[in-house]
């Protein structure tokens, strides 16, 4: 590695950048507060001259990836770091701007930074509508609970038979507003979502559509695992990917004792959630239904024979581990975890089919 490379750390807010440097020599120095504004930051980079020489870094977070971006146009190699990743001394109690750029700075310069992925624009994008039809689906949730909440307490009983959110039902509540402006809403975003699929670039519609020929994996959570995921082929080890999700026990060992506990929840908890809802589709014994078969046609043997795998080893492993006594959620993020792994070989394979094609 270049011995004259200068480490540049920035504490990012929506107003304001902290900026910190660590010198060749050794030296870790505060350079003051910048206003997070192009202009300004272009300003800075001209002043700490040559671009080949400097490394630059910040923690992922609310502000996104303008910064990177902004940053490789202007030539600069540039890492967005996982805060949660940032070591961090247990004695320490003093937090401010100045000190976290410092921080950043040094903590590069060592090598004991984490990147994270930084996803292109159609990833992005893509993204974004499946976070927005999320957060859609959870509205239209607390709508439907707050109506039901608000009848119940005027003693306001549906007719016997109209089980709750049924059509009759719905015909009961023909005066509800706020949860119909909600299902409209969420029936808008799943259009758009249909349409960014369908614009994607190839290799994007290519994973997405095979990763759907696993079961419990339609079209909304194979778009969730490609965009809050991005290249599979980045994981070496579908065990790497497993840490990612979050979905892997705990552990604190010392010398000869061992104790694993809850699940890391580390990662990306978008992506653990759609793993999880999918992993409650193989409590059934193996099945290939008319959607399922739907979905497959088209696809090569070798994906659909990966999906078929699958569904006998979670269904298996599902009820022996149910036999022995395990709480079900405990099983069903068993289950979320080894699922991941088939996730990983399908993705894979289409992503080095499609490289090959290219």
């Amino acid at each position: 590695m270049p011995s004259n490379l200068r480490y540049l750390g920035l504490d990012v807010h929506a107003e304001t950048i902290a900026v910190a440097v660590a010198e060749p020599e050794g030296e870790v120095r505060s350079l003051g507060m910048i206003p997070n504004r192009p202009e300004a930051v272009a300003k800075l980079i001209r002043k700490l001259g040559s671009r080949e020489h400097l490394r630059v870094c910040y923690e992922a977070g609310p502000c996104g990836y303008v910064l990177y971006w902004q940053l490789t146009r202007l030539g600069v190699h540039c890492d967005v770091v996982a805060p949660t990743l940032v070591p961090t001394k247990p004695g320490d109690r003093v937090k401010t701007d100045r000190r976290d750029a410092e921080k950043l700075a040094r903590c590069y310069r060592a090598g004991d930074l984490t990147a994270v992925w930084v996803p292109d624009a159609a990833h992005e994008a893509l993204r974004d509508l499946v976070r927005a039809r999320e957060a859609a689906k959870q509205d239209q949730l607390r709508a439907r609970h707050r109506l039901g909440k608000f009848l119940l307490r005027r003693g306001i009983r549906p007719p016997a038979g109209a089980k709750p959110w049924t059509q009759a039902h719905r015909r009961w509540l023909d005066s509800l507003h706020e949860v119909d402006h909600a299902v409209a809403r969420l029936d808008r975003l799943e259009q758009a979502l249909d349409a960014a699929v369908a614009a994607a670039p190839g290799t994007l519609r290519s994973v997405i559509a095979a990763l759907q020929c696993l079961r419990g994996i339609r079209q909304v959570t194979a778009a969730t695992i490609v965009s809050e995921v991005g290249p599979l082929s980045r994981f070496p080890h579908p065990r790497q990917l497993m840490g990612y999700s979050g979905t892997v026990p705990s552990e604190h060992s010392s010398g000869s004792r061992v104790h694993r506990g809850a699940i890391t929840k580390t990662g990306n908890a978008h992506l653990r959630r759609v793993l999880v809802e999918a992993a409650w589709a193989y409590r059934f014994p193996p099945k290939c239904a008319k959607a399922l078969r739907t979905r497959q046609r088209g696809q090569p043997d070798a994906i659909t024979a990966i999906a078929w795998k699958a569904q006998h080893r979670l269904s298996t492993r599902y009820r022996r581990l149910l036999a022995r006594g395990k709480p079900t959620p405990h099983v069903i993020t068993v289950v979320a975890r080894e699922l991941v792994g088939f996730i990983w070989a399908i993705g894979v394979a289409v992503e080095r089919e499609q490289a090959m094609a290219a």
